[in-house]
């Protein structure tokens, strides 16, 4: 079978006149063939070659070819040959039959049976038909697959190692882009074929690009740096190609390389900023064989602490999740894939008597309590809900971790807590208070006990920015709104966030939590804020497009500006004060943040629980500027239910 196609694929690839005269001598063949055989059918027997048969065959080719000329045989495309094609062989077969049927049967030729003048026409028919139809079965449906792989989106694979090889075999099997050469750093490889592509250098790129029309870079350097990806990808800038990359070895399943392996680029592709190794003894110290609980753990961080705990081999993992779907899916990936004992809990961080209930069963060693509304906008609009959420949930899962003698207490915080303009960050700077104060009231308890075998709960709190792949992240709408054809829409021109990738992210929190003594406030070193207007314009350009703006107007997608929404800031901080200080791990610090004892936030607690239950958002917000320094509300308040009693009372007036 290989063979029949290698052959066909040459056969396609002849220039036209030599695919013509390849025909021509097949047909004068077939004139041959079925004069010969026309003997055999009337003679019962194969006669020798003799001038009786060479010459009722000579006079087949002379009247035959000039016949197929006429009758356009050697215009048409044989792989095309249908009915109407058919037609016309039959239409010409007609006229050469009438032709040597009166040359050999009507006056007869000595020598030759008039028989064959019938026989004849009616064999070189079937013969002639039997060709074209063979033609069309054969050469057909391939010259397709060369037509359906020519339109293809064309390709270059960056990278000529072992991963491209294996990316150039996968979608040499697939009908979704073609191949058309490698790029290479390594000038050892250049101008060599490897799988009958060329191996280019990436300085010549302008060439490369000037002989045919590529759409698509692939980078196969899942070995690379991330800096050195940013450099590969500034080399590309300038293109109009839109770029993707292979995740990391350690993260391609299979262990070899496929089309679905084959992903957008990320801001850490697009940034350059490189992770710092984990410190394994911090990772494994309040993890490993022992059991941990996780609450939020259907979230985008809780699930991804979930995964990077389970790496660490604890005893038991326990999942906490409010939503039934995000415990199922978490649940059903993660006891696929380790054989740790997974336990999924449905509960709401709210319920004290469930999670007293949690804890009390399983005593957790370590508790990440990643459970809470970070969403700005839809906390602004339902602020009674995010502040018993953030807020009493923290307290109310921090004060069953005491009673419960769990060790370690980690809260996944926000940079959106220093400074808040948002009840969101607000929320979360006072379940940072919160922790602080139960802390120092456990340290000065246990000074007054002198017990120094006594259990105490270190709280923690590990503050950090965006992270990649969370479900609020700009760059899956991005992402979306380039593939729909935009616009990309900006809230502000100057918005400026940090970034982090969410693996990243969730290690540190771990290493973070590990060396908590009680009451410390740790902050994520996030490298530089990024600027959202630059992340947006650098991803349509790496998508093969071009920005559309007063410059530019023919350009493929448009930026617009759609205004800040309500608890929105430009910019983000990670540190309430200028004091941060190192610690054993170059990528985290440790902030020191004034708070209020526990005897009198506790009260303040009290009142503000009131106001809640009263759905009075105005003192709401009142009370939450009085307990965290800094909260400067933007906006009036814009919670539904205040803003439609309003409106209902402004109706009966």
């Amino acid at each position: 079978m290989a063979l029949f196609n290698k052959l066909a694929d040459r056969t396609l690839a002849m220039p036209r006149p030599i695919k013509r005269l390849v025909v021509l001598v097949l047909d004068a063949g077939l004139c041959v063939l079925s004069v010969w055989v026309a003997f055999y059918l009337r003679l019962d027997t194969w006669v020798p070659v003799s001038m009786s048969v060479l010459l009722p065959s000579t006079v087949s080719v002379v009247l035959a070819l000039p016949v197929f000329v006429v009758s356009g045989f050697y215009r048409a495309i044989f792989r095309y040959s249908g009915l109407p094609a058919m037609v016309a062989v039959v239409k010409a077969m007609i006229c050469y039959g009438f032709v040597f049927a009166s040359v050999f049967t009507v006056f007869g030729i000595d020598g030759v049976p008039r028989t064959v003048g019938l026989i004849q026409p009616m064999l070189l028919l079937m013969f002639v038909g039997a060709s074209r139809g063979a033609a069309r079965v054969w050469l057909g449906g391939l010259y397709h697959q060369h037509l359906h792989k020519a339109a293809l989106p064309q390709v270059l694979i960056y990278g000529a190692g072992n991963a491209g090889r294996q990316l150039a075999s996968a979608i040499a099997s697939s009908f979704e882009m073609r191949v058309v050469g490698f790029l290479d750093d390594d000038d050892r490889l250049h101008g060599h074929v490897l799988n009958g592509l060329l191996i280019n250098n990436p300085a010549d790129l302008s060439a490369v690009l000037g002989s045919g029309s590529v759409t698509d870079v692939l980078l196969a350097l899942p070995s690379v740096s991330r800096q050195r990806r940013h450099e590969i990808l500034n080399t590309l800038k300038p293109y109009k190609l839109s770029v993707r990359t292979l995740p990391a070895l350690s993260d391609i399943t299979t262990g070899r390389v496929s089309l679905s392996d084959v992903r957008d680029l990320d801001v850490d592709d697009l940034l350059g900023r490189e992770p710092v190794k984990p410190n394994g003894l911090l990772l494994n110290l309040n993890t490993h064989n022992k059991t941990v609980l996780v609450t939020g753990a259907g979230g985008s961080i809780g699930s991804e602490l979930c995964r990077q705990i389970l790496k660490t081999n604890p005893h038991r993992l326990l999942l906490v999740e409010m939503s039934e779907f995000a415990l199922y899916q978490i649940h059903q990936e993660l006891r696929d894939s380790y054989d740790t004992e997974i336990l999924p809990l449905l509960a709401s961080v709210c319920d004290e008597s469930r999670m007293h209930e949690i804890m009390d069963t399983w005593k957790p060693s370590t508790v990440y309590h990643a459970a809470a509304y970070k969403h700005v906008p839809l906390v602004e609009h339902n602020p009674a809900e995010g502040v018993r959420n953030n807020v009493w949930g923290t307290r109310i899962c921090a004060e069953a971790a005491l009673r419960n003698k769990v060790r370690n207490f980690v809260l996944i915080s926000t940079d959106k807590a220093v400074r808040p303009t948002n009840i969101m960050g607000a929320t979360k700077r006072l379940s940072e208070m919160v922790l602080q104060a139960l802390a120092a009231t456990q340290m000065q308890d246990s000074a007054a006990d002198r017990q120094p075998d006594r259990i105490v709960t270190k709280f923690s709190m590990v503050r950090f920015g965006n992270v990649l792949g969370s479900s609020g992240s700009v760059v899956p709408l991005f992402r979306k709104q380039i593939k729909s054809g935009g616009p990309v829409t900006l809230t502000h021109a100057d918005v400026t966030r940090y970034f982090m990738t969410i693996s990243e992210a969730a290690q540190l929190v771990i290493q973070a939590g590990a060396m908590g003594a009680g009451g410390d406030v740790f902050v994520l070193d996030m490298g530089q804020p990024v600027k959202i207007q630059d992340l947006a314009k650098r991803m349509i350009e790496l998508s093969g497009l071009s920005l559309s703006s007063a410059a530019n107007p023919e350009g493929d997608i448009e930026i617009t500006v759609t205004g800040l929404r309500p608890g929105e800031k430009l910019y983000e901080e990670l540190l309430i004060g200028d004091n941060p200080r190192p610690t054993q791990h170059a990528r985290i610090m440790k902030a020191h943040d004034q708070f209020l004892p526990w005897s009198q936030l506790e009260s303040k607690l009290t009142t503000l629980d009131i106001a809640l239950s009263l759905n009075d958002v105005p003192v709401v917000r009142s009370l939450l500027q009085q307990l965290v320094p800094g909260y400067s509300p933007y906006g009036e308040v814009v919670d539904w239910v205040h803003l439609e009693l309003e409106r209902e009372a402004s109706s009966a007036e």
